[in-house]
């Protein structure tokens, strides 16, 4: 594992030893040098068009950013991924005589005032992107509208204000149209409904919600009850909010250090996840935050992100600092290891995969809703990624027999 993150030789050795296994570990993988790292990275909630070259290839479109420093004009992106699809994988010998490959290219930039620090769409309108930038003000841009007008300035759709520092936190409502969430440094919670009349291209937060005493690292909506979310922050809090009160329903030092963000089960009501600095993500149900149902704890530093896979109930991911994505399965907790496989030097029974293809922290990554398995995820060595681990790592073994030697 990554014990030291700043030994180049290290980090080197272990990518390559990772190269070299690539063919066995993933059934796609696609690798993508950017000209700037991105520290955002989200499929656009549309289906899949078909590719006109190769209609058994999907076209599907994922937003990025770019974290420049300062040292040029930053950008919001939109990328389409090339992505087989089963008939693909079943037609591999080809009817063409240029057969389609998966890639990734970005095929549209709309110019931002900062660089971009965190990326959503509105799931009811998918051309809506919220982008939050190192400024204090949340940028709502409408890709489709941008590329008509096709113009270098920059010139958002609406610009949303409440905070006082920048942030990471974000969050569209999946029930209510147009209700965006933000977290930030300021430690406030801003709430707006950006159908709202705005006043010159400008809309302030609708309700601000103050509870944390530290910074807010991130914010979510509840996945089944429309008047929930969840906030998390530095000051190492949970909090479970209802809308209908503007008060915090339930709260809780959930971890020692940092929690950097918080998911809620996109099928069971009750459950969710947090990602902390301490090196754990911890599984909750909200009924009783006292004590976590279970921690995960393989990664080897401070895990920034955890995502529950919107097709499976007992998946998720989590990524940090040791350069490592681990995707986890719930329904393997406390499966018996066998020693001789040395089973359990590759971690516990629910560690299902570890990705090991960047070389620096992992910024950011997001669950492919439409093509099961599927995860884009982009670090700071300036790489986005979009990948799938193999069938026989993810179906259940009884299921699966060894092809013959």
């Amino acid at each position: 594992m990554a014990d030291d993150p700043e030994n180049p030789d290290q980090v080197e050795e272990e990518f390559s030893v990772w190269k070299k296994n690539t063919p066995f570990l993933y059934d796609l993988l696609i690798s993508h040098p950017l000209e700037w790292p991105s520290l955002t990275v989200h499929w656009v909630p549309l289906s899949p068009v078909p590719c006109t070259a190769d209609p058994t290839f999907g076209v599907h479109k994922l937003v990025l950013g770019t974290h420049t420093s300062g040292g040029a004009t930053d950008f919001l992106m939109i990328a389409e991924a090339l992505l087989p699809t089963l008939e693909a994988e079943s037609n591999i010998a080809g009817r063409n005589e240029e057969p389609v490959i998966p890639k990734v290219e970005i095929t549209q930039k709309m110019r931002v005032d900062g660089e971009v620090n965190r990326a959503r769409c509105m799931l009811q309108r998918p051309t809506i992107i919220a982008a939050k930038t190192s400024g204090t003000e949340i940028f709502l841009f409408d890709y489709a509208k941008q590329a008509e007008n096709q113009q270098d300035e920059f010139d958002p759709e609406l610009r949303l204000r409440g905070h006082d520092k920048e942030g990471y936190g974000l969050s569209w409502s999946p029930f209510k149209e147009g209700y965006l969430l933000s977290g930030s440094q300021d430690h406030k919670i801003c709430l707006w409904d950006v159908s709202a009349a705005p006043q010159d291209k400008v809309l302030d937060a609708m309700h601000v919600y103050e509870a944390h005493e530290s910074v807010v690292e991130d914010v979510s909506w509840h996945l089944k009850n429309e008047n929930i979310f969840g906030s998390a922050g530095d000051d190492c809090q949970l909090m479970i909010w209802d809308m209908r009160t503007n008060q915090t329903e339930n709260r809780v030092k959930a971890h020692e250090r940092e929690i950097n963000y918080l998911s809620f089960n996109p099928y069971n009501e009750w459950v969710l996840a947090t990602a902390s600095s301490d090196s754990t993500v911890a599984l909750f149900d909200t009924r009783k935050l006292t004590a976590p149902l279970h921690v995960l704890s393989s990664h080897t530093g401070e895990v920034f992100q955890v995502e529950w896979d919107p097709n499976h109930e007992t998946v998720l991911a989590s990524s940090g600092d040791d350069r490592r994505l681990m995707v986890w399965d719930l329904n393997r907790i406390g499966e018996e290891q066998l020693e001789i496989e040395l089973d359990a030097e590759d971690g516990p029974p629910e560690l299902l995969f570890s990705h090991g293809g960047h070389k620096a922290k992992i910024s950011d990554f997001s669950w492919n809703k439409n093509e099961p398995w599927v995860i884009s995820s982009v670090a700071e060595d300036n790489t986005l990624q979009v990948w799938q681990m193999a069938e026989s790592i993810y179906r259940e073994d009884d299921d699966w027999q060894a092809p013959d030697e």
